[in-house]
């Protein structure tokens, strides 16, 4: 897992997690440091190459993952920001990309 740059918690079968798998494929081409912790299938989200299995949910419970999907932000190998569930604003804010999720719903919960 990185320490610095952003990392999504998700899950296949989380619906939310599905509605915004091409954020994350945006996110992995657009971001220097981007990778996924996917709950159930490492294969998710396609597109993305730096997914780590999580099916045995040690790093979603090390850091007290709640909800999927869940955004959070590392510098220095700690948190600095986070967001739960999808919310276009929070989103945008964590990543820096002003257009992220145009075409989404403002809010859906995790």
């Amino acid at each position: 897992m990185i320490t610095d740059g952003v990392v999504a918690f998700v899950k296949r079968e989380c619906p939310t997690c599905v509605l915004v798998e091409s954020q994350m494929q945006h996110l992995a081409r657009t971001l220097p440091r981007f990778s996924v912790v996917s709950q159930d299938d490492p294969r998710f989200p396609a597109g993305v190459e730096d997914v780590v299995d999580d099916r045995e949910l040690e790093h979603s419970w090390r850091n007290a993952i709640e909800a999927t999907p869940t955004l959070i932000r590392f510098a220095g190998g700690r948190e600095t920001e986070r967001v739960a569930g999808w919310d276009r604003d929070g989103w945008r804010r964590l990543t820096g990309i002003r257009d992220l999720g145009a075409d989404l719903p403002a809010f859906r919960p995790g």
